[in-house]
């Protein structure tokens, strides 16, 4: 059978070397018997919150086992405004400007297959989850990365955004907190990108999974779409994923502009028809309930956060930038002398310790992503094992 793939606007997508592939490799190891300490995915280890649990089981038992409606149950929709509310200041309608997904990878792909054109192109800056890449060329779209430097905490510049654009951008997507840099913009770094927005006559979109994971006072999540003037071209997502611990419930949403609903809603129909039911009621009784849950949760990896860069800063040949949200460290391994791919490989079979490559995040070769959703004790462990490691390539 001639199968003819990849399909045209699959040519470019990414194929291997991904996030996935070394955690299948790091739990093959694992498997036979290998110490193995797991750096690599951001997959927060801390339990889903007993108040979420308890309400999805009951509504499992009380027969909520259905279809809701399309756009997420009545009670989850309005706890989502209230939760804009609350965070952002913003007046949300519940009944046509929220949409709940299957988790926010659904919420990405619905926004790119709605609202892109062939040839359309949306700026991101990079470093950049994967999962943009590849769903902004499934759409048709067209990726314009805008490098971001080290020096500058891996923060995207306005500057650098304003001249990547032409006449055939359609979309500007930002990621604040960031996966993999854990880079936290600024409020007038984002004021001078909704400027930017506004005068080309942009979307935005809004990538905001992170938003509970900013560390520093100095600088707090904001919601570009709170700004003036943005709420009307701005798409923003999330989850409960990371904030809540409850990734494997998949339920993610979407606060968009009322005009594009109806056509969001027949492309997220299409995919998904829509969010589990009784996920949506765990999720909705964590956005009420949960809030203790999630700051003992964020204490904790401010902690994990500060003992990682420790320990980065203090190995030989590794320049790394505090991170200021998210739950990455993102070091540059130049120094080292080993392309990043290599070494991660060699840093996985010789000493047991997973991490990622910067390279399927966009990034040039010499930099890594390691993540810290793991006890303080692992985190020690394996930044111990990676210096013995590093001292070993200098010698």
């Amino acid at each position: 059978m001639n199968y003819k793939l990849p399909v045209e606007k699959m040519k470019n997508v990414n194929f291997g070397g991904g996030i996935r592939e070394i955690l299948a490799q790091a739990d093959a190891m694992q498997m036979s018997g290998q110490d193995v300490i797991h750096l690599e995915i951001g997959r927060p280890d801390f339990d889903s919150p007993e108040c979420a649990k308890r309400a999805a089981i009951r509504a499992i038992e009380s027969g909520n086992v259905h279809y809701t409606d399309m756009s997420g149950t009545h009670e989850l929709r309005h706890e989502l405004a209230a939760k804009f509310k609350r965070d952002a200041g913003m007046d949300i309608d519940p009944d046509n400007e929220i949409v709940v997904t299957v988790g926010a990878v659904e919420a990405l792909a619905t926004v790119f297959m709605t609202m892109l054109s062939p040839g359309d192109e949306v700026i991101v800056p990079s470093p950049y989850f994967p999962t943009y890449d590849d769903q902004i060329k499934i759409a048709g779209g067209v990726v314009r990365a805008v490098s971001t430097k080290i020096e500058n905490g891996f923060r995207p510049d306005p500057a650098d955004i304003e001249r990547a654009v032409t006449p055939k951008t359609r979309m500007i997507m930002i990621n604040s907190p960031n996966n993999p840099t854990g880079a936290t913009s600024t409020r007038a770094e984002l004021e001078a990108i909704a400027e930017i927005a506004k005068s080309r006559d942009l979307l935005m979109l809004s990538d905001e999974c992170y938003e509970k994971f900013a560390y520093d006072e100095s600088a707090p999540h904001i919601s570009i779409a709170s700004m003036p003037g943005m709420k009307e071209r701005t798409f923003t997502l999330s989850a409960a994923s990371k904030t809540f611990s409850m990734t494997g419930w998949r339920v993610g949403w979407l606060v968009i502009p009322a005009e594009t609903k109806s056509y969001i809603m027949k492309c997220h129909q299409g995919l998904a028809t829509c969010a589990n039911s009784f996920a949506q009621a765990g999720a909705a009784e964590a956005l009420r309930s949960a809030q203790p849950d999630v700051d003992r949760m964020i204490v904790e990896y401010k902690a994990r956060r500060d003992l990682m860069i420790d320990m980065l800063s203090k190995i030989d040949g590794i320049n790394v930038p505090v991170p200021r949200g998210a739950f990455y460290a993102f070091p540059d391994i130049r120094e080292l002398g080993l392309p990043s791919t290599e070494f991660c490989a060699r840093l996985l079979s010789e000493t047991g310790v997973a991490t990622v490559p910067g390279q399927p995040f966009g990034a040039p070769d010499g930099y890594m992503r390691m993540t810290y959703c793991r006890p303080r004790s692992e985190i020690k462990e394996a930044l111990s094992r990676m210096g013995d490691f590093a001292a070993k390539l200098r010698r």
